[in-house]
């Protein structure tokens, strides 16, 4: 796992090198084991490098080749490429390194763009073709890794984080408006292209782009499973659909064991960490480390869920590491938690997993984690109502959206509103796309192609590389995903949601763990907000630049101010956490 950077001219000139350098050190964190610059005329590419494959400096990037004229830059990991090189090396490639990145470079080489529908895993890269001249930009199916991106009349720059595109320079740092109200009522999910500022925009999960030596832009979107059932699969039992989802997610886990360093478990104790846990000692893997976090009780609220991860670690015989963070720990981390966001994100899991990856990172650099089973198999609250919804997209938006357009009028200045209900509108076109049979299979998607790829999956890719470590989420292995889009709702929204799942996890795992009420990563100093926390984020919002921002009406900041407790979202989330969030990342990056 990496960071890079980079940038194409598009006005002849030749590409700012000292710009592509200062973005790549700002991904130093990311890639702690080594770095790398590549100039060729009017292409600058920067690499920071995080050694999982191949550990030899014959893998630095970036990596270019010269007998075939391509040089890339990588981030992310390709869990199938030992089959995909012994394919090369029978096509009669001849390969220098003995990792995941040259195979990508002769897999473009031979398949072109297309070459990305072969790879299973987790990656953003790009490739300058010497002869064409061109640049392709490529993602992966779920957005796991990041790909931002910034253009000018001169130049196209991209790089793994948003912050880094800011150190390029010359970038418009406007709030987006229709971004803003996504955030605001979208539960802080702002999809692609946008981001919350004007100037930055990211690819879209699942996406090439070919950028050609005058600017001139193609994207092709690769892979959109369709949610739909299939004649052969009528009249499969629950017990067939269980056994053919424990084992391909066998199949996930087993992949995202590639590595040339020991993988490890971040182990919340819920069911779906706990899955992997128990798969990983199926496989035979001894001295498994697992690691759980946990805060102070705040409210009444307990903030952690050590009984479970316990359980766990005891069943599995695991190296087991319990992490307890006592209150003036958590605030004293938020300002590093905030800045290591690329893009304000409220969900207070966010100093949980950036916590949790410190002490993780001072053992190990690779874990895997249980991000995505909600949203694959149908775990969350909304979905059950939404079987017998004759409206689907208002139905989401109650239970979903943190307020209405109407009410978000009262909240905001009004420079700020957007002309439209931007969230709503975007809702409903990804709602009532082509694709999806039920409103079951409408939500689903949603979650898992947008709301996923923007909070629960862009949250552990930031906290968890703010510390140089990769986390791999075998939930969203691709294969995987295309089985459970097949699945009947009913067999995911038995036992309280995630049936299926549930009904191969009791196969593997103690019924304690699956048969409790669902678990989060509780923090609750940041929902009950008072004392040192609120005057943290009053002065925030206080702040001189806040009001010559004046995003937010003060009637109502004061009414947030006067009882943090009485305004909380429907997704239980603060109404104050939420506003000071944004204004505090705006504030961290000097925008």
């Amino acid at each position: 796992m990496c960071g890079i950077a980079g940038e194409i001219r598009i006005d002849g000139a030749f590409a700012d090198t000292a710009a592509v350098a200062r973005m790549t050190e700002t991904l130093a964190p990311r890639g702690p084991d080594g770095s790398g610059l590549y100039g060729q005329g009017r292409i600058a590419f920067g690499h920071r490098r995080l050694k999982i494959i191949d550990l030899s400096e014959k893998a630095a990037q970036p990596m270019s080749d010269q007998t075939l004229g391509l040089t890339i830059v990588f981030n992310g990991c390709i869990y199938n490429y030992p089959e995909l090189r012994a394919e090369l090396t029978d096509a009669g490639y001849d390969f220098f390194s003995h990792g995941d990145t040259e195979v990508i470079l002769k897999a473009f080489h031979k398949w072109g763009e297309a070459c990305v529908e072969r790879l299973h895993g987790m990656f953003a890269f790009a490739i300058h073709d010497r002869e064409t001249g061109d640049v392709v930009l490529a993602r992966d199916r779920f957005g796991i890794k990041p790909l931002y991106y910034a253009q000018s009349a001169k130049w196209i720059r991209f790089a793994s984080t948003l912050p880094a595109l800011l150190k390029g320079g010359d970038i418009d740092t406007e709030i987006d408006r229709e971004a803003l109200h996504n955030f605001m009522s979208f539960h802080a999910v702002v999809p692609p292209p946008r981001t919350i500022l004007k100037g930055v925009r990211k690819l879209p999960p699942a996406t090439t782009r070919r950028i050609k030596a005058d600017g001139t832009v193609t994207d092709r979107v690769y892979w959109a499973p369709p949610y739909e059932r299939r004649a052969e699969d009528s009249g499969l039992t629950r017990n067939e659909w269980r056994d053919r989802v424990l084992e391909a997610l066998r199949v996930a886990v087993r992949r995202r064991m590639v590595a040339d360093v020991p993988v490890g478990v971040l182990l919340s104790g819920g069911v779906d960490s706990s899955l992997i846990v128990g798969l990983l000692a199926e496989e035979g893997q001894k001295d498994l480390m697992t690691f759980s976090i946990g805060f102070e009780e705040a409210n009444g609220e307990k903030g952690d869920e050590f009984v479970y991860s316990d359980l766990i670690a005891k069943r599995f015989a695991t190296d087991h590491h319990q992490i307890f963070v006592p209150s003036g720990d958590l605030i004293g981390s938020l300002p590093d938690t905030i800045s290591a966001m690329s893009e304000p994100m409220v969900s207070y899991d966010n100093i949980g997993f950036y916590l949790l990856s410190r002490e993780v990172s001072k053992h190990i650099k690779v874990v895997q984690s249980g991000q995505g089973a909600d949203e694959v198999f149908g775990g969350y609250h909304w979905y059950p109502p939404l079987a017998a919804s004759n409206d689907v997209v208002g139905d989401y938006a109650r239970v979903f959206f943190d307020r209405s357009h109407d009410k978000l009028k009262t909240q905001l200045e009004g420079d700020w509103i957007s002309d439209t209900d931007a969230s709503l509108d975007l809702v409903r076109a990804h709602l009532l796309g082509q694709g999806a049979a039920t409103p079951v299979d409408r939500a689903l998607r949603l979650d898992s192609h947008v709301m996923l790829v923007d909070d629960p999956v862009k949250r552990v890719d930031n906290m968890t590389m703010a510390w140089g470590l990769e986390a791999r989420v075998p939930f969203l292995d691709h294969e995987l995903v295309e089985l459970a889009a097949t699945i009947p709702p009913e067999f995911k929204l038995n036992d309280q949601g995630k049936g299926v799942l549930k009904d191969a996890a009791r196969l593997v795992v103690p019924h304690e763990v699956i048969d409790r009420k669902k678990g989060y990563f509780p923090v609750p100093q940041l929902k009950y907000i008072q004392g040192e926390y609120l005057d943290l984020v009053r002065d925030a919002l206080q702040s001189q630049s806040a009001r010559e921002r004046g995003l937010f009406r003060q009637d109502y900041l004061q009414t947030l101010f006067d009882d943090p407790a009485s305004h909380i979202t429907p997704l239980r989330g603060s109404e104050l956490w939420q506003v000071a969030l944004l204004e505090m990342w705006l504030q961290s990056h000097d925008i």
